[in-house]
């Protein structure tokens, strides 16, 4: 198994508080570097890691996603293997969650993963238009 599959399967930690998040997402912003793939599962899949300036931009554009879209008093949808060493992070979409826990016996890929190493390719899903089209305009700007 791939050291990125290792990962992906392996503990990970979800963030519950939103406050978790909003300071999570600060940390992940001081600390970028050159060394984050960032793949949208099912739409674009990462051949090298994001320099630094754009994957604050997709960070900060999936952080105010989450805040507009998950109408929750929680988060629950952001999953970290280390919050102090991140290697790998799954944030799922806030409007295709469906049973994320596997219980309907369709496990629900996450909509997005950032990864230190690079990743695998998860499968093709089916992505509404609208989200890609959120995704082109986040390199557009």
């Amino acid at each position: 198994m791939s050291e990125f599959m290792e990962l992906y399967n392996g503990m990970l930690r979800g963030i519950r508080a939103w406050s978790r998040w909003d300071e999570f997402q600060k940390t992940l912003a001081e600390q970028a570097d050159n060394g984050w793939y960032v793949y949208f599962v099912g739409v674009d899949f990462p051949q090298a890691p994001l320099d630094a300036v754009t994957f604050c931009k997709v960070l900060d554009a999936i952080g105010t996603l989450l805040h507009h879209d998950h109408k929750e008093t929680y988060l629950g949808i952001v999953y970290v293997d280390d919050f102090e060493h991140p290697r790998l992070i799954k944030i799922y979409d806030p409007n295709h969650l469906g049973a994320s826990c596997g219980s309907s016996g369709k496990a629900i890929p996450a909509g997005w993963v950032f990864s230190r190493v690079p990743p695998d390719p998860l499968g093709e899903f089916v992505v509404p238009e609208g989200r890609k089209r959120w995704w082109r305009e986040i390199f557009q700007n």
